[in-house]
């Protein structure tokens, strides 16, 4: 069994650092952090900062970016490719994951999600807790959906779009890239790139 780097040790590391043990597919999991002040996550070792990841190459076969930060997971995840990492897709084992769905290496799939038939979601994605993502979606790079977000079937998602906590999205709706979906949101209409928008019905508002 190979061994694993995780990059990042905070609130979302630890998650995604029990999924991986919950796979068990690697004889050993360590983090790669920036703290100072931690050696250890939940009893998983700190091997070194993130600057220390090429000379890491040799003892670990597979990383995987756990940053919740949209721009910088993107950007950390094309690091691993350059410096010849494997990059798995992590699934908790409570998820329901269609086999007629598409997931991207570095995403992460956690307790309760649901994706359905012929959904497709692209590199390095979050898809949290009792996320559902419905049949057909297409879900680009980087998209981070919160706890209990909802997606009808037929919504795109633009690259390092951001679903809150609660948020909803009926059928059919295109959504661009870099935006925010407020907490409890309920989009009912096509959403611009760069914007935020909230309430229910959803409407820009910055």
């Amino acid at each position: 069994m190979a061994k694993l780097l995780i990059l990042g040790a905070g609130g979302h590391g630890k998650v995604v650092s029990e999924i991986a043990q919950l796979m068990k597919q690697w004889e050993e999991i360590a983090f790669l952090d920036d703290r100072e002040d931690i050696s250890e996550v939940l009893g998983i070792s700190i091997a070194g900062k993130l600057a220390d990841l090429p000379a890491l190459r040799s003892e670990y076969e597979y990383a995987f970016v756990a940053i919740g930060s949209n721009t910088a997971r993107l950007k950390w995840t094309e690091k691993l490719s350059h410096h010849g990492f494997k990059i798995p897709i992590l699934i908790h084992p409570s998820s329901i994951v269609s086999a007629k769905s598409s997931i991207g290496e570095g995403t992460v799939i956690m307790a309760g999600a649901v994706i359905n038939t012929d959904a497709r979601i692209g590199r390095s994605c979050i898809i949290n807790t009792a996320s559902t993502i419905d049949h057909d979606c297409i879900l680009h790079r980087g998209v981070h959906t919160s706890p209990g977000a909802y997606l009808g079937g037929t919504v795109k998602i633009g690259e390092r779009t951001w679903i809150c906590i609660g948020a909803t999205i009926i059928n059919n709706i295109n959504i661009g890239c870099d935006s925010v979906i407020a907490a409890g949101a309920v989009v009912t209409k096509d959403v611009p790139s760069n914007v935020l928008v909230a309430g229910v019905p959803a409407v820009i508002k910055k």
